[in-house]
């Protein structure tokens, strides 16, 4: 530049570096190099990709869950690298609930968890969570009429659909195949009645050695509210006075006292469960592992568990029906965080995971029935060389499946209902009392869960 002109320009530049415009000279060179610097970086940044948005997933499991949420994390990645997902694994249940309660309580929660329908009105409720129905409404991989109705219903909060269902599960009978063979028993039929029930328990409850102590029961069950609730509707009864308004527990009304009265004879009359002590002592589920216990009730939860078993051959069969045929919604589902900073890649990740591709990664694990009816129809889940053989009982049943209601305090509800449930199955107090206290004890609940939805 100096080659040019340079006549005309000295006087110019000699009284730019006189003393009297130093500084000024200084500020010049110092936006220069600035400007310099800001090019550089600019150059650098364009050569080489951003950073990728990171976004928080929180779940729990046994290990082969685990590894299945692993392995769909590692396969998000390769589909979309602008995201990076920061799994945590808690393997208990009930400390996942306890870390999910204390860190939304401190405002700082995972930008993604799972859920059960049961338990995230509470968090809806205190306006913790982001809708996720309008991102749904927007996308152009899944549709709300991909999933089955009854899971979408379970997550709908106040007419806004809150959280995104993973899976759906029904309560199924488990049951050991050699335990039956040797007592020449027929397996459960798809039409087994109540009847049929309790006599099949009662002719595999044996004191094997003649000591007098049952050395094999028939059945393991939880005396809780969630187990009984079925046999309640199949009986033709309802739990709560209102499924979506709820006031009160039904459960002293005569229909459904009359199907606690039969739960509660599983122990009572029959004794083809076991007492308090034995069940302290080894609870049903290891005892049906063990292969002491002919049947147990769970959802899918269990089958990557039983799949370990290696002394005998094991199945499933639906519920027992009576009166009308019930069944009772299992279901989790992705939440997404109300405090998540990058919402939209948090999506991205939901959205992955609950498509086609997503949901056949999780169903590898065994744990899930998938909420999307192409997945759980697809031999990604059926699975026809993997126990049970019976697969397709969790996708017969889905038609029969009910919930129980969607309230902020319904936790709190289940848990006081589960102890007077829990004394009258071992005869600590009559079913009237239980039904009583329970109704006593869980209205200050719904009254709390009715301030909160009006709020």
């Amino acid at each position: 530049m100096f080659g040019f002109g340079i006549g005309r320009e000295y006087p110019r530049m000699l009284r730019i570096f006189t003393p009297g415009n130093l500084r000024v000279s200084a500020f010049c060179k110092k936006g220069l190099f600035l400007t310099f610097v800001l090019l550089a970086l600019t150059a650098c940044q364009l050569g080489r990709p951003a950073e990728p948005e990171k976004i928080s997933f929180m779940v729990f499991g046994d290990p082969a869950e685990y590894n299945a949420y692993a392995s769909l994390v590692e396969a998000f990645h390769e589909a979309h690298p602008e995201v990076r997902v920061e799994l945590t694994h808690i393997p208990s249940q009930r400390e996942y609930r306890t870390r999910l309660v204390t860190e939304f309580a401190g405002g700082n929660p995972p930008d993604v968890t799972l859920m059960n329908y049961r338990r995230y009105a509470s968090f809806a409720a205190n306006n913790l969570l982001e809708p996720i129905g309008p991102y749904l409404d927007k996308s152009s991989v899944i549709q709300p009429e991909d999933f089955y109705e009854v899971t979408l219903d379970a997550f709908t909060w106040q007419g806004t659909l809150m959280c995104l269902p993973q899976n759906i599960s029904s309560l199924v009978v488990y049951y050991n195949q050699d335990l039956f063979d040797a007592a020449g028993v027929p397996y459960p039929a798809d039409d087994w009645t109540w009847e049929d029930f309790v006599d099949t328990a009662v002719a595999l409850t044996k004191d094997n050695n003649g000591d007098g102590v049952i050395d094999q029961y028939g059945l393991g069950v939880e005396p809780t509210l969630f187990r009984l609730a079925p046999f309640v509707w199949q009986n033709s009864a309802p739990i709560v006075d209102d499924q979506e308004q709820p006031t009160r527990l039904t459960l002293a009304r005569f229909p459904s006292l009359q199907a606690f009265q039969w739960f509660v004879d599983l122990y009572q009359v029959h004794g083809v469960v076991p007492g308090r002590v034995e069940e302290a002592s080894q609870d049903s589920e290891s005892r049906f592992i063990a292969g002491t216990t002919a049947m147990y009730l769970n959802s899918r939860r269990g089958t990557p568990t039983y799949r370990e078993i290696t002394g005998f051959t094991w199945d499933i069969a639906p519920l027992p029906q009576h009166k009308v045929a019930a069944g009772i919604l299992h279901s989790d589902a992705y939440c997404l965080s109300g405090t998540a900073v990058n919402k939209d890649a948090a999506w991205t990740f939901i959205e992955y995971a609950n498509s086609v591709e997503g949901q056949t990664i999780v169903a590898a694990s065994g744990r899930t029935v998938p909420s999307l009816k192409a997945v759980a129809e697809s031999p990604a889940f059926l699975e026809p060389d993997l126990p049970p053989a019976r697969n397709r009982v969790f996708i017969e049943t889905i038609p029969a499946l009910q919930r129980v209601p969607v309230i902020s305090t319904w936790q709190e509800i289940e848990s006081t209902a589960d102890q007077e449930i829990e004394r009258a199955f071992y005869g600590d107090i009559s079913t009237d009392e239980a039904a009583s206290l329970m109704f006593q004890r869980t209205e200050e609940y719904f009254l709390l869960a009715d301030f909160a939805a009006g709020q």
